[in-house]
């Protein structure tokens, strides 16, 4: 049986309940929005999201993105929930999620969302580390965390988790065990966010000044990639990796883009995912035990762009670091995200023509 469609009706509240502005953050910027959300705007954003579904028997959520949305005044937060919960009892969308800060979940807030029918919960963790959530001034601890998580899955919320590759002083080893530290709380699922160095931020200042050095885009594919395999390995799944992209949050080079420096790509996701489709090529013609010339890739026809890589880069670097051509066959009965491949031609029988 086909798996449902799912989609994500986002509502930004931007910097609402936020208590305090972390060294690479503008929220402003990051949610593409300057003002406080109405009641009136969150059902005319719902509405605009449900005529735009091509599927309509599909997994339909409505996702309160930015800020801390649990440390918006109680009234606000009722007054945005209550139009997001009449479109679940009308069984017009599926379910409600929020996000927000770690230091403001308690039960009374977590009642309050219980009765609103809110599934899931997202955590702004960023990092387990005391030390660099200090540096980021954060403004909250691990413990913080970690009381926070066991709260959430105690009141029977979905859990997510939010963390970010290369704050300042965060090396590879810290966020491998950020990682550690978040499975064992348990979460369904993770995003994975690249710090890029955004307009009027603290961070801005140390970049200039040369005190952060930001990663490179092949670093943070990297480091992301790793933490998928190590999330994955567990059951958890990662839903997300690089910010949205938005006319603020765009290439450096654009004349409206935010974003001064760092590992900024419009398809950031799209090459970890293609570099993770790359190691499983490279691992499966390395486990033939002949010299490899050509290949054909039996492919369902949506995973295509994966097997050929952004701007054709799977196949170039198979074809440069190991001489082998790729040739793809599509076909509707492999499911996607799997593939077969054949040899189509031995180095033995190229040096026989």
């Amino acid at each position: 049986m086909k798996e449902k469609e799912q989609y994500i009706i986002p509502i930004f509240v931007p910097h609402l309940g936020c208590p305090n502005d972390c060294t690479f953050c503008n929220q402003k910027s990051i949610s593409g929005q300057t003002k406080k959300v109405t009641k009136r705007e969150v059902k005319e954003t719902i509405e605009e999201y449900l005529k735009s579904f091509k599927e309509q028997d599909s997994y339909k959520e409505i996702a309160f993105f930015g800020g801390s949305f649990t440390g918006i005044e109680i009234e606000k937060q009722e007054e945005l929930l209550q139009v997001a919960y009449e479109y679940v009892k009308n069984k017009k969308v599926d379910s409600i999620r929020v996000s927000t800060r770690p230091d403001y979940i308690d039960k009374d807030r977590l009642k309050l969302l219980k009765k609103y029918g809110v599934k899931t919960i997202e955590l702004g963790v960023q990092s387990t580390n005391d030390y660099i959530l200090k540096k980021c001034k954060r403004g909250h601890t691990f413990e913080d965390v970690k009381k926070a998580s066991k709260l959430i899955r105690r009141y029977k919320f979905e859990l997510g988790h939010q963390m970010m590759i290369g704050l300042p002083e965060s090396t590879k080893l810290d966020e491998l065990n950020t990682a550690k530290d978040l499975a064992k709380l348990k979460p369904k699922m993770v995003r994975l966010y690249p710090v890029l160095v955004i307009k009027n931020t603290e961070l801005e200042k140390e970049y200039k000044s040369g005190e952060y050095e930001p990663l490179s885009i092949n670093q943070a594919v990297e480091r992301c990639k790793e933490l998928y395999y190590f999330f994955t390995r567990r059951k958890i799944s990662v839903i997300r990796m690089g910010l949205q992209n938005t006319d603020l949050i765009s290439n450096p080079k654009n004349e409206k883009s935010e974003v001064v420096a760092g590992p900024y790509h419009e398809a950031f996701g799209q090459l970890v995912e293609d570099s993770i489709w790359y190691d499983t090529i490279l691992e499966k013609i390395k486990k033939f035990n002949v010299k490899v010339k050509e290949i054909e890739i039996i492919i369902n026809p949506e995973n295509v762009n994966n097997i050929v890589g952004h701007k054709k880069e799977n196949i170039q670097k198979l074809r440069e670091l190991y001489d082998v051509d790729v040739k793809i066959k599509q076909k509707k009965e492999i499911r996607p995200g799997k593939f077969e491949i054949k040899v189509i031609k031995t180095y033995t029988d190229f040096l026989d023509e």
